[in-house]
Formats: C-alpha cells, structure tokens, sequence
C-alpha cells in the first residue's frame, strides 16, 4: 500500500522531453520485478545506463549530484503513454518521485500511478511554459505540492490550482487503494448484509450450505 500523501516542498526535475512511453520509463524486461523498492534503477534505465550496467556520460539528469532528492518531475506533453504497466509509477516512486507536472498524461499511467502513491498534475500550457521558464532562471526553485488544498505554491506567493477527482484524492490522502477502501468498509458491509437477508439462499445444494 502507498503510504498517505502529505504536502511537502521540493526542487523540480525538469524533462521536457514529450510522449515518453511506459517503455521508456520503464523497459519490458524489468516487468517480472515484484520488488518495488527495487526499480529505482530500471527507471529510465535505457537513458541512464550502459549494456555494462556503467552510468552513461553526459549523465542523465537523474543520475545529477543536484536531482538527488527532489520529489517532484516536471515533463512535456502526453508522459506515460502506451502499454499499461504499473511498474511505472513504481519506479518513479521508489527513485522518489511523489508528483509529476504535465499538459497531458495517458488515461492508464495516470490511473495507476494514483493507485501508487504519485500525483499526476496536469497543468496548462502556458503555466507548463512558465514552469520551465522558472526552472531555467533558477534550477533550485522550490515548489510546494499541497493535495489537501489542491494547489502548488511557487517562489514569488502565487498559486496553481489543479483537479483531482474527489475518490482518488481520497485514497492518495488515506494511503490506500480500491482494495484497501473496500476492506475498510467490511464492518459496515457485515452490518449492511446482517439487516438484509437474503430472500434466496444460493447456497442450496453447495458445500456451503452445509458450513452454513
């Protein structure tokens, strides 16, 4: 389970790179990874890496003495698209990354990474363009992701407000998923069936009929 989102401040990654795909973020071969805290090196790790395992040269910005430690990824348009793979959101959360800015992202990444514990914001493109122009005059700029608020605070006081469906902000904010919301509700759902029998027993005739 993610763990419960909280505002936090950070300096920005910025990737300005467009339609980046699951591919890209996250090679096919690492897809038999069930090790979570393990990905952190697959991510983007075709961009990173040697065959040898050797980091590339010029570094990726990722592998930067300044990336280190910022939690937030400002990217270009359409991040995260095609095959669906939550291995994705995965890796960039366990290399860090709690929130990502974009005009776009892809229906699916955007779906599973707020099932992960990442914060997809979609911004619009002259505030992306602004971004990047903060970015640019001062790559230590820090911004302030507030979820409760659903707003990112920047240097000079102002504001960008952003949408998020009420349920997955929800979960992101109690740390949970579907699965784990649902459960959370199973006292209420065996109160719920105690005060409503069945009028049909579909046990009938089943072993369950007899554990009855």
């Amino acid at each position: 389970m993610p763990e419960a989102f909280r505002a936090f401040s950070s300096k920005v990654i910025p990737l300005p790179a467009e339609n980046v795909d699951t591919d890209q973020v996250v090679p096919a071969r690492y897809l038999k990874v069930t090790d979570k805290e393990g990905l952190a090196d697959a991510l983007f790790r075709d961009w990173r890496f040697e065959e040898d395992g050797s980091l590339k040269e010029p570094r990726f910005i990722l592998d930067t003495p300044a990336a280190q430690g910022r939690r937030i990824l400002l990217v270009g348009d359409n991040f995260g698209t095609g095959s669906s793979r939550e291995h994705a959101p995965w890796a960039l959360r366990a290399w860090g990354i709690e929130a990502i800015l974009s005009t776009s992202f892809a229906d699916i990444f955007r779906n599973n990474s707020l099932k992960n514990g990442v914060l997809p914001i979609v911004v619009d493109p002259d505030t992306h363009r602004r971004l990047f122009d903060l970015l640019e005059h001062d790559p230590d700029a820090e911004l302030r992701v507030d979820l409760a608020e659903q707003g990112i605070l920047l240097p000079d006081g102002s504001t960008i407000d952003f949408d998020i469906d009420p349920f997955s902000k929800m979960m992101l904010m109690a740390g949970t998923d579907e699965i784990g919301y649902v459960l959370g509700k199973a006292p209420d759902i065996a109160a719920w069936e105690a005060a409503h029998p069945p009028r049909v027993d579909t046990r009938i005739g089943t072993p369950l009929a007899v554990e009855a």
